[in-house]
C-alpha cells in the first residue's frame, strides 16, 4: 500500500459491521445496501491483503486480524466523533477572547471602542483582566494582553501600538477661569499628579520652566483618577495623550501646548508566537492596531 491509508467508506463499512457482527445491521446504520457494505468490505481485505472476517452461515466472525484492527478503528472512530462533536460546539459558541491590560489603558482606551469591536466580531465575549502585573499567557488564559513599556518581552511577540507623549490638559470651564496660555501660567494652576510624579519636572524641564514646584498638587494612585478630576476642573493633568484624545476630541479636555515630553516608553501588543492562529485573537490583533491608527491620525 505504499504507506496509503485504505477508503473511509472501507474503514466506515469494516468499523459498523465489526461492531455489529452484521452486514444487514451496518448496511442500515450507513444509509447504503448490504451489497454495498459487502463490496466496501471486500474491496478493503483485498487492500490490506488480510481477511477480516470469517463468513460462516448466517453470521460473521472477526479473524485475529480483524480483531485487531477493529479495536483500532473504534478508538479511532470515536476520537474522530469527539473532535467532530468538540468543533461543532466551538462553531456554534460565541468566541471568548481574555485581553490583559493596565486599568487606566482599559478605562480610558479600549473599553469605550469595544462595541466597534462587538461590529466586527459579532457575538464575541470580550471579558478584560484590568492588572498592572505581567501575566502567564498559558496559565492565566489571556490572548493578548496591552503593556506599557519598552517592548521587550522574551519570548513573546511584542508590536509597537501606541506613543505616549506626555502633555497637559485642562477642562474648558477651567481655562476659562484661569488662562493657560503660555507655560509659564501653570504657576497659577494645581498641577495634578498621578503615581509617577517626576513627570511633570520633566516636562517642565523639557519646556524651560524652572521656578515652579513640580512636586506640589494631589497626587492620585492611578491615571484613571487624576484625569477624572482634570476633567472636573480641579487642576492640569500630565498624561499620555493616547488616553486623553477622545476626551480632546470631544472637548471634554483641552491640550492647549502642542509640545509633549516624550519619556521612551509606549503601549504594545504582547502576545505568545501562534496566538494568531486563532482567527478571533488575529482579528482582535488587527483591530487594536487599526484603532491605534485612527488616534494617531487624528
Amino acid at each position: 500500500m505504499n504507506g496509503r491509508l485504505p477508503s473511509l467508506s472501507g474503514l466506515r463499512a469494516f468499523e459498523a459491521t465489526a461492531r455489529h457482527l452484521s452486514v444487514t445491521l451496518a448496511a442500515d446504520e450507513l444509509s447504503v445496501t448490504p451489497g454495498a457494505v459487502s463490496l466496501q468490505i471486500r474491496d478493503l481485505e483485498e487492500a490490506l491483503g488480510v481477511r477480516l472476517f470469517e463468513r460462516k452461515p448466517r453470521r460473521l466472525i472477526l479473524t485475529d486480524d480483524g480483531e485487531g484492527y477493529f479495536k483500532a478503528m473504534r478508538s479511532a472512530f470515536r476520537l474522530m466523533r469527539e473532535a467532530t462533536e468538540e468543533l461543532l460546539i466551538r462553531a456554534r459558541s460565541p468566541a471568548t477572547l481574555l485581553i490583559s491590560c493596565t486599568p487606566t489603558f482599559a478605562a480610558q482606551w479600549l473599553v469605550p471602542r469595544l462595541p466597534k469591536f462587538e461590529e466586527r466580531l459579532p457575538g464575541a465575549d470580550i471579558r478584560i483582566s484590568a492588572s498592572n502585573r505581567l501575566v502567564d499567557f498559558a496559565r492565566d488564559g489571556v490572548d493578548i494582553a496591552i503593556r506599557h513599556g519598552f517592548g521587550r518581552y522574551e519570548g513573546l511577540v511584542s508590536e509597537r501600538l501606541l506613543d505616549d507623549d506626555l502633555v497637559p490638559v485642562i477642562a474648558p470651564s477651567l481655562r476659562e477661569r484661569i488662562p493657560l496660555d503660555e507655560p509659564g501660567d501653570l504657576r497659577k494652576h494645581v498641577l495634578i499628579h498621578d503615581v509617577h510624579r517626576q513627570d511633570w519636572r520633566l516636562w517642565l524641564e523639557s519646556n524651560g520652566i524652572t521656578e515652579i514646584d513640580a512636586q506640589r498638587g494631589p497626587v492620585f494612585t492611578d491615571s484613571n483618577g487624576a484625569i477624572e478630576a482634570a476633567k472636573a476642573g480641579d487642576g492640569v493633568v500630565l498624561v499620555r495623550l493616547s488616553l486623553v484624545a477622545r476626551e480632546i476630541q470631544e472637548r471634554r479636555l483641552i491640550a492647549p501646548f502642542s509640545k509633549g515630553v516624550a519619556t521612551g516608553l509606549a503601549y504594545y501588543i504582547v502576545y505568545p508566537p501562534g496566538a494568531l492562529d486563532r482567527p478571533a485573537v488575529a482579528t482582535l490583533r488587527q483591530w487594536l492596531t487599526e484603532e491605534a491608527r485612527a488616534v494617531r491620525g487624528s
